[in-house]
């Protein structure tokens, strides 16, 4: 297993902003994360991952890249109505894998906003490449069907942009994605960030945008103390309440998206000797 982990997590549009800030301000104070030996996104953090890893932009430009205007967007919104849904599985299901299992059906029988071609096209142009990076990134789903959780990498056969599309298909937001003959459904189902993937790795940064859990689906703290108690020096980054204002009610309104990123940069700064001494132990 790697040396070193970045973990993403996931939190919509004002989470992906918000990453994108965070980074940027961590390599603009010295403690550059993106060097990481595996980068492992979840939701909004597989978008970040796969920018982030692909060669193609230093964490500067990807943070800039937050500060345009949106367009070419969709935005979505969890309602009240689907909000209950969430809740109501969580209380029902015993494990993540049934959890994920209930969130898959109404997944699929949701009529979504954005069609699967109209969804796969917005996520297209958010990559900077369509080809898996050299570097280790790892990207989560879960099937609609069985709850199953699934870990996307380079040498899965799925191509970059269904598995990000996959890890970003919000239940009864956004369509499930057809991959292998089976429909998949957002990571972050099984977890905001899925901190647990990066068993093993000596040395771990978690970015989590949303970090809580409920029912079976774990909180992001809880993952982040299991990995320490296996061994493993852990800095997490949560957003702070300038951050939490700046997200305002909807993560996944694009217009949210710029003073999230602005927010996380102002952020990194608290955070930077600690990231620094973690990357450089």
């Amino acid at each position: 297993m790697a040396e070193t982990a970045l973990v993403l997590g996931g939190g919509g549009l004002t989470g992906i902003g918000w990453e994108a800030g965070v980074l940027a301000g961590l390599a603009e104070a010295g403690a550059d994360p993106g060097a990481a030996d595996v980068v492992i996104g979840t939701s909004a953090g597989s978008v970040v991952g796969a920018q982030l890893t692909s060669g193609s932009v230093t964490p500067e430009q990807l943070y800039e890249r937050q500060l345009v205007d949106p367009r070419g967007e969709v935005a979505g919104r969890v309602g009240p109505a689907v909000m209950s849904r969430y809740a109501l599985a969580a209380l029902r299901s015993r494990d993540t894998r049934a959890f994920g299992r209930r969130m898959g059906r109404l997944a699929l029988a949701t009529r979504t906003a954005a069609g699967e071609a109209d969804r796969r096209a917005v996520i297209g142009r958010r990559l900077l490449s369509h080809a898996w990076p050299e570097r280790r990134l790892l990207i989560t789903a879960v099937d609609a069907a069985t709850g199953e959780f699934r870990v996307f990498d380079a040498a899965s056969g799925v191509g970059i942009v269904d598995a990000v599309a996959a890890s970003c298909a919000v239940p009864g937001v956004w369509p499930p994605v057809p991959i292998g003959g089976r429909h998949w459904i957002d990571g972050g189902v099984r977890s905001s960030a899925n901190a647990d993937v990066a068993d093993g790795c000596r040395r771990v940064l978690i970015l989590a945008p949303m970090a809580g859990g409920g029912g079976p689906v774990p909180t992001v703290r809880a993952q982040a103390e299991r990995l320490a108690a296996a061994g493993a020096r852990v800095e997490l980054i949560t957003p702070d309440r300038a951050a939490r204002a700046a997200f305002g009610r909807n993560p996944l309104d694009p217009a949210r998206r710029a003073a999230a990123a602005r927010a996380g940069r102002a952020q990194a700064a608290a955070h930077a000797a600690a990231v620094k001494a973690l990357w450089q132990e």
